[in-house]
Protein backbone atom coordinates (compact mmCIF):
# COMPACT_ATOMS: atom_id res chain seq x y z
CA UNK A 1 0.00 0.00 0.00
CA UNK A 2 2.82 2.52 0.80
CA UNK A 3 4.33 1.65 -2.94
CA UNK A 4 0.96 2.61 -4.42
CA UNK A 5 1.13 6.04 -3.34
CA UNK A 6 3.98 6.62 -6.58
CA UNK A 7 0.68 5.97 -8.16
CA UNK A 8 -1.04 8.38 -6.80
CA UNK A 9 1.30 10.89 -6.88
CA UNK A 10 2.05 10.66 -10.65
CA UNK A 11 -1.94 10.42 -11.30
CA UNK A 12 -2.38 13.98 -9.36
CA UNK A 13 1.11 15.38 -11.29
CA UNK A 14 -0.79 14.51 -14.81
CA UNK A 15 -4.72 15.67 -13.69
CA UNK A 16 -4.97 17.90 -10.40
CA UNK A 17 -8.47 17.91 -10.57
CA UNK A 18 -9.19 14.17 -10.51
CA UNK A 19 -10.53 12.68 -7.56
CA UNK A 20 -8.74 9.60 -6.27
CA UNK A 21 -10.41 7.42 -4.11
CA UNK A 22 -9.03 3.87 -3.39
CA UNK A 23 -10.63 0.51 -2.42
CA UNK A 24 -8.77 -1.99 0.07
CA UNK A 25 -8.51 -4.05 2.93
CA UNK A 26 -9.86 -2.62 6.07
CA UNK A 27 -6.48 -2.98 8.26
CA UNK A 28 -4.05 -0.70 5.27
CA UNK A 29 -7.25 2.46 5.79
CA UNK A 30 -5.03 4.11 8.51
CA UNK A 31 -1.88 3.89 5.63
CA UNK A 32 -4.34 5.65 2.96
CA UNK A 33 -5.28 8.71 5.27
CA UNK A 34 -2.10 9.36 5.78
CA UNK A 35 -1.61 10.38 1.64
CA UNK A 36 -2.78 13.67 0.92
CA UNK A 37 -3.56 12.43 -2.86
CA UNK A 38 -6.48 10.27 -1.75
CA UNK A 39 -10.11 11.35 -1.36
CA UNK A 40 -11.72 8.28 0.37
CA UNK A 41 -10.63 4.77 1.11
CA UNK A 42 -12.77 2.01 1.37
CA UNK A 43 -13.13 -0.82 2.47
CA UNK A 44 -12.81 -4.19 0.75
CA UNK A 45 -14.81 -6.10 3.35
CA UNK A 46 -13.13 -9.25 2.07
CA UNK A 47 -10.12 -11.73 3.28
CA UNK A 48 -6.73 -12.18 1.93
CA UNK A 49 -7.36 -15.18 -1.00
CA UNK A 50 -11.29 -15.43 -0.14
CA UNK A 51 -13.43 -15.09 -3.30
CA UNK A 52 -16.50 -13.33 -1.79
CA UNK A 53 -18.51 -13.08 -4.68
CA UNK A 54 -21.49 -11.89 -3.21
CA UNK A 55 -19.72 -9.48 -0.62
CA UNK A 56 -17.89 -7.91 -4.11
CA UNK A 57 -21.28 -7.91 -5.80
CA UNK A 58 -23.08 -5.81 -3.04
CA UNK A 59 -20.09 -3.30 -2.88
CA UNK A 60 -19.94 -3.17 -6.69
CA UNK A 61 -23.81 -2.47 -6.64
CA UNK A 62 -23.01 0.33 -3.66
CA UNK A 63 -20.07 2.09 -5.83
CA UNK A 64 -22.65 2.49 -8.75
CA UNK A 65 -23.82 6.09 -7.94
CA UNK A 66 -20.84 7.26 -7.71
CA UNK A 67 -19.92 6.97 -11.12
CA UNK A 68 -16.36 6.38 -11.60
CA UNK A 69 -15.26 6.50 -15.30
CA UNK A 70 -11.90 4.58 -14.37
CA UNK A 71 -10.41 1.81 -12.65
CA UNK A 72 -6.94 0.73 -12.30
CA UNK A 73 -6.57 -3.39 -10.34
CA UNK A 74 -3.19 -3.58 -9.47
CA UNK A 75 -3.66 -7.19 -8.37
CA UNK A 76 -3.43 -9.68 -11.29
CA UNK A 77 -5.91 -12.09 -9.91
CA UNK A 78 -9.71 -12.68 -11.23
CA UNK A 79 -11.43 -11.76 -8.06
CA UNK A 80 -9.42 -8.43 -7.52
CA UNK A 81 -11.51 -6.90 -10.95
CA UNK A 82 -14.52 -7.79 -9.83
CA UNK A 83 -15.52 -4.88 -7.77
CA UNK A 84 -14.77 -2.86 -10.45
CA UNK A 85 -17.09 -4.78 -13.00
CA UNK A 86 -20.13 -4.36 -11.23
CA UNK A 87 -19.89 -1.27 -10.61
CA UNK A 88 -19.82 -0.54 -14.18
CA UNK A 89 -16.90 1.59 -14.52
CA UNK A 90 -16.54 2.24 -18.04
CA UNK A 91 -12.65 2.07 -18.32
CA UNK A 92 -11.21 -0.82 -16.22
CA UNK A 93 -7.37 -0.97 -16.68
CA UNK A 94 -5.37 -4.02 -15.16
CA UNK A 95 -2.27 -6.27 -16.43
CA UNK A 96 -3.31 -9.33 -18.17
CA UNK A 97 -3.90 -12.78 -15.93
CA UNK A 98 -6.14 -14.88 -14.56
CA UNK A 99 -8.38 -14.60 -17.50
CA UNK A 100 -9.55 -11.52 -17.21
CA UNK A 101 -11.32 -10.47 -20.07
CA UNK A 102 -13.73 -8.60 -20.05
CA UNK A 103 -13.72 -7.98 -16.13
CA UNK A 104 -10.86 -5.51 -17.45
CA UNK A 105 -11.52 -4.22 -20.89
CA UNK A 106 -8.56 -1.87 -21.12
CA UNK A 107 -5.78 -4.94 -20.80
CA UNK A 108 -2.00 -4.13 -20.37
CA UNK A 109 1.16 -6.69 -21.27
CA UNK A 110 2.67 -7.54 -18.43
CA UNK A 111 6.75 -7.85 -18.70
CA UNK A 112 8.69 -8.69 -15.72
CA UNK A 113 12.12 -7.72 -17.41
CA UNK A 114 10.92 -4.21 -18.12
CA UNK A 115 8.70 -3.49 -14.78
CA UNK A 116 11.48 -5.46 -12.31
CA UNK A 117 10.26 -3.26 -9.22
CA UNK A 118 6.54 -3.52 -7.16
CA UNK A 119 6.17 0.12 -7.90
CA UNK A 120 6.96 0.09 -11.74
CA UNK A 121 4.56 -1.90 -12.09
CA UNK A 122 1.92 0.32 -9.55
CA UNK A 123 3.05 3.08 -11.85
CA UNK A 124 2.79 1.98 -15.32
CA UNK A 125 -0.96 1.04 -15.13
CA UNK A 126 -1.52 5.13 -14.53
CA UNK A 127 0.06 5.71 -17.47
CA UNK A 128 -1.03 5.22 -21.20
CA UNK A 129 -1.14 1.72 -23.17
CA UNK A 130 2.46 1.66 -23.61
CA UNK A 131 3.96 5.01 -22.50
CA UNK A 132 7.72 4.59 -21.11
CA UNK A 133 7.94 4.76 -17.69
CA UNK A 134 9.72 7.95 -16.32
CA UNK A 135 13.65 7.51 -15.48
CA UNK A 136 12.38 8.68 -11.92
CA UNK A 137 9.94 7.71 -10.06
CA UNK A 138 7.98 10.02 -7.15
CA UNK A 139 8.35 8.29 -3.85
CA UNK A 140 5.86 7.96 -0.79
CA UNK A 141 5.54 10.51 1.65
CA UNK A 142 3.11 9.84 4.37
CA UNK A 143 1.98 12.77 6.66
CA UNK A 144 2.88 12.62 9.84
CA UNK A 145 0.89 14.09 13.07
CA UNK A 146 2.69 15.89 15.24
CA UNK A 147 -0.15 15.63 17.88
CA UNK A 148 -0.81 12.48 17.62
CA UNK A 149 2.74 11.31 17.80
CA UNK A 150 3.11 12.95 21.14
CA UNK A 151 0.36 11.84 22.63
CA UNK A 152 1.60 8.37 21.49
CA UNK A 153 4.84 9.21 22.98
CA UNK A 154 3.06 10.07 26.45
CA UNK A 155 1.07 7.07 26.71
CA UNK A 156 3.69 4.63 25.74
CA UNK A 157 6.35 6.45 28.50
CA UNK A 158 8.83 6.51 26.06
CA UNK A 159 9.26 10.22 25.76
CA UNK A 160 13.63 10.59 25.46
CA UNK A 161 15.92 13.26 24.41
CA UNK A 162 17.85 10.60 23.19
CA UNK A 163 18.75 10.20 18.95
CA UNK A 164 16.24 7.07 18.25
CA UNK A 165 16.57 4.16 16.52
CA UNK A 166 13.24 1.87 15.47
CA UNK A 167 13.77 -1.76 15.18
CA UNK A 168 11.39 -3.67 13.19
CA UNK A 169 12.05 -7.58 13.43
CA UNK A 170 9.03 -8.93 11.83
CA UNK A 171 8.03 -10.01 8.13
CA UNK A 172 4.73 -11.37 7.93
CA UNK A 173 5.88 -13.69 4.55
CA UNK A 174 8.66 -15.84 6.86
CA UNK A 175 11.34 -16.65 8.95
CA UNK A 176 13.73 -16.18 5.91
CA UNK A 177 13.24 -12.47 5.45
CA UNK A 178 13.87 -12.52 9.21
CA UNK A 179 17.33 -11.68 10.72
CA UNK A 180 18.42 -13.24 14.35
CA UNK A 181 16.53 -11.73 17.42
CA UNK A 182 19.85 -12.15 19.04
CA UNK A 183 21.75 -9.77 16.15
CA UNK A 184 18.72 -7.41 16.88
CA UNK A 185 19.09 -7.40 20.97
CA UNK A 186 23.22 -7.10 20.19
CA UNK A 187 23.02 -4.37 18.00
CA UNK A 188 20.27 -2.55 20.55
CA UNK A 189 23.00 -3.28 23.57
CA UNK A 190 25.15 -1.76 21.50
CA UNK A 191 23.10 1.17 19.96
CA UNK A 192 22.26 1.90 24.02
CA UNK A 193 26.40 2.07 24.91
CA UNK A 194 26.75 4.70 21.68
CA UNK A 195 23.79 6.84 23.37
CA UNK A 196 21.26 5.95 21.28
CA UNK A 197 17.35 4.78 22.02
CA UNK A 198 15.48 1.52 20.84
CA UNK A 199 11.79 1.25 19.83
CA UNK A 200 11.16 -2.19 18.61
CA UNK A 201 7.81 -1.80 16.43
CA UNK A 202 5.63 -4.35 15.44
CA UNK A 203 2.10 -6.09 15.59
CA UNK A 204 0.85 -8.28 18.30
CA UNK A 205 2.78 -11.45 16.27
CA UNK A 206 6.05 -9.76 16.87
CA UNK A 207 5.93 -9.14 20.65
CA UNK A 208 7.59 -12.55 20.98
CA UNK A 209 10.37 -11.11 18.96
CA UNK A 210 10.07 -7.86 20.70
CA UNK A 211 10.55 -9.50 24.63
CA UNK A 212 13.39 -11.20 22.99
CA UNK A 213 15.22 -8.25 21.89
CA UNK A 214 14.28 -5.92 24.90
CA UNK A 215 15.83 -9.19 27.27
CA UNK A 216 18.72 -8.80 25.68
CA UNK A 217 18.82 -5.11 25.73
CA UNK A 218 17.73 -1.63 27.02
CA UNK A 219 15.52 -1.67 24.26
CA UNK A 220 11.68 -0.80 24.69
CA UNK A 221 9.60 -3.22 22.79
CA UNK A 222 5.86 -2.04 21.40
CA UNK A 223 5.27 -4.40 19.72
CA UNK A 224 1.35 -4.81 19.78
CA UNK A 225 0.82 -1.82 21.67
CA UNK A 226 0.67 1.10 18.77
CA UNK A 227 -2.32 1.44 16.43
CA UNK A 228 -1.23 2.00 12.24
CA UNK A 229 -1.46 5.46 12.55
CA UNK A 230 0.61 5.49 15.64
CA UNK A 231 3.44 3.50 14.47
CA UNK A 232 3.39 6.12 11.62
CA UNK A 233 4.01 8.86 13.74
CA UNK A 234 6.61 6.99 16.73
CA UNK A 235 8.90 6.39 13.27
CA UNK A 236 8.75 9.82 11.82
CA UNK A 237 10.37 10.43 15.18
CA UNK A 238 13.01 8.26 15.09
CA UNK A 239 16.08 9.58 13.34
CA UNK A 240 17.18 5.71 11.98
CA UNK A 241 15.30 1.67 11.14
CA UNK A 242 16.74 -1.10 11.19
CA UNK A 243 14.13 -3.16 9.66
CA UNK A 244 13.78 -6.54 7.77
CA UNK A 245 12.26 -6.48 4.53
CA UNK A 246 8.20 -5.65 5.21
CA UNK A 247 5.49 -3.31 5.15
CA UNK A 248 6.93 -1.03 8.26
CA UNK A 249 9.97 -0.85 6.63
CA UNK A 250 8.17 0.85 3.22
CA UNK A 251 6.79 2.96 6.27
CA UNK A 252 9.64 3.84 8.00
CA UNK A 253 10.95 5.09 4.25
CA UNK A 254 8.29 7.35 4.04
CA UNK A 255 7.91 9.22 6.99
CA UNK A 256 11.77 10.31 6.36
CA UNK A 257 13.69 7.89 8.74
CA UNK A 258 17.51 6.78 7.39
CA UNK A 259 16.24 2.88 6.84
CA UNK A 260 18.65 0.13 6.67
CA UNK A 261 16.85 -2.76 5.09
CA UNK A 262 18.08 -5.91 5.80
CA UNK A 263 17.40 -8.77 3.18
CA UNK A 264 17.61 -12.63 2.91
CA UNK A 265 15.61 -14.48 0.74
CA UNK A 266 13.81 -11.48 -0.99
CA UNK A 267 16.13 -9.18 -3.26
CA UNK A 268 16.58 -4.92 -2.87
CA UNK A 269 16.00 -4.90 -6.73
CA UNK A 270 12.27 -5.81 -6.87
CA UNK A 271 10.99 -4.28 -3.54
CA UNK A 272 14.00 -1.87 -1.91
CA UNK A 273 13.01 0.88 0.22
CA UNK A 274 11.73 4.08 -1.86
CA UNK A 275 13.70 6.77 -0.64
CA UNK A 276 17.11 8.09 -1.27
CA UNK A 277 18.21 7.82 2.71
CA UNK A 278 18.75 4.42 3.35
CA UNK A 279 21.62 1.34 3.70
CA UNK A 280 21.04 -2.11 1.71
CA UNK A 281 22.61 -4.75 3.90
CA UNK A 282 22.49 -7.98 1.81
CA UNK A 283 25.64 -10.50 1.17
CA UNK A 284 24.43 -11.88 -2.35
CA UNK A 285 25.05 -15.04 -1.77
CA UNK A 286 25.12 -17.18 -4.63
CA UNK A 287 21.67 -19.20 -2.90
CA UNK A 288 20.18 -15.88 -2.80
CA UNK A 289 17.40 -14.12 -3.34
CA UNK A 290 15.63 -17.68 -3.38
CA UNK A 291 12.53 -16.06 -2.59
CA UNK A 292 11.41 -19.22 -0.38
CA UNK A 293 9.46 -18.77 3.11
CA UNK A 294 12.01 -20.80 4.66
CA UNK A 295 15.18 -21.32 3.78
CA UNK A 296 15.41 -24.30 1.49
CA UNK A 297 19.10 -25.60 2.14
CA UNK A 298 18.63 -25.19 6.17
CA UNK A 299 21.44 -22.88 7.23
CA UNK A 300 20.18 -19.14 6.73
CA UNK A 301 23.42 -17.79 5.98
CA UNK A 302 21.98 -14.68 4.14
CA UNK A 303 20.95 -13.47 7.50
CA UNK A 304 23.07 -15.37 9.93
CA UNK A 305 26.46 -14.59 8.39
CA UNK A 306 25.61 -10.62 8.60
CA UNK A 307 26.87 -9.89 11.87
CA UNK A 308 25.42 -7.03 13.95
CA UNK A 309 28.96 -4.86 14.33
CA UNK A 310 28.44 -4.35 9.99
CA UNK A 311 25.29 -2.58 10.44
CA UNK A 312 26.51 -0.65 14.00
CA UNK A 313 29.31 1.07 11.67
CA UNK A 314 26.61 1.71 9.41
CA UNK A 315 24.46 3.98 11.64
CA UNK A 316 27.13 5.52 13.23
CA UNK A 317 28.22 6.69 10.34
CA UNK A 318 25.27 8.19 9.25
CA UNK A 319 24.69 9.58 12.63
CA UNK A 320 27.60 11.19 12.57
Amino acid sequence: MVMAQSLFKVLKRREPARELDVLAPEWSLPILARMPEIRTAIASATAHGEVGLGTRRRIGKELRNTRYDRAIVLPRSYKSALIPWFAKVSVRTGFRGEMRFGVINDMRRFDPEVLDQTVKRFVALGLDNDEILPDVLPYPELAVSKDNQQKAMRELGVETDRRIVAMMPGAEYGPAKCWPHEYFADLAASLDREGFAVWVLGSKKDAVAGDAIAGGSKALNLCGKTSLEDVVDLLAACEQAVSNDSGLMHIAAATGAHVHGIYGSSSPKFTPPLTKSRDIHRLGLECSPCYERECPLGHLRCLKDLKPDLILQKILLKSG
